[in-house]
């Protein structure tokens, strides 16, 4: 039979603070859903018409810790921003062609389009922290190497190159009125990404 000294030790064991690890994984696993759950916001939204209640109501977790891990809406933006562009490092590996670069960040759009749809929201409503500016200096570097043309300008490139991969997905009725299929369907996507690295190719 269960004493009362017994049954208080089992609830003093039940109340025992969490160690400094399993803090670490809590903490970590609410700024990742949290940052999810901005993801999704803010591309359904945009970064203006996005509430901070509604990220946290959409990862399940208090608001007040938005605050605590990211300083508000502002760092949760800044916070996706910068995982955007580790992403990009890890696809833009200097010794892979060009072509093939243009093919993997157009894949990863494919994979996960709120990041595009959410940079076009802050395009058209505003209010989002600016943009940092962009690192030239591997698309140069391309350039010397022969795979861009030396009459090109490397920044305009670049922001063709970021349309061309973003236009299925924040303007998908257009892909589909001009191409005559649907930009989600496997057939649309690979003929895309082929004819994109074709173009891509004659850059040089």
């Amino acid at each position: 039979m269960t004493t009362e000294r017994g049954r208080e030790r089992a609830r003093n064991r039940s109340r025992r603070a969490p160690a400094p690890g399993e803090r670490r994984q809590d903490a970590e696993r609410s700024r990742r859903l949290l940052l999810d759950a901005a993801k999704e916001e803010f591309a359904a939204k945009g970064f203006a018409g996005a509430r901070v209640q509604d990220i946290a109501d959409r990862a399940g977790l208090n608001k007040q810790l938005i605050s605590y891990h990211f300083g508000g809406k502002e760092g949760l933006w800044n916070a996706l921003t910068q995982q955007w562009l580790e992403s990009e490092q890890a696809l833009d590996e200097p010794e892979v062609p060009l072509d093939e670069v243009v093919e993997r960040y157009l894949r990863a759009m494919f994979a996960d389009p709120r990041g595009p749809r959410l940079s076009a929201w802050a395009g058209l409503t505003g209010g989002a922290p600016p943009d940092p500016d962009e690192d030239l200096t591997g698309l140069e570097r391309r350039q010397a190497a022969g795979e861009i043309g030396a009459d090109l300008d490397p920044a305009a490139v670049l922001l063709m190159i970021t349309g061309a991969t973003a236009i299925p997905l924040v303007m998908p009725q257009v892909a589909r009125a001009i191409c005559g299929l649907d930009p989600e369907s496997p057939e649309f996507q690979d003929h895309y990404a082929e004819q994109l690295r074709r173009v891509v190719r004659r850059l040089s």
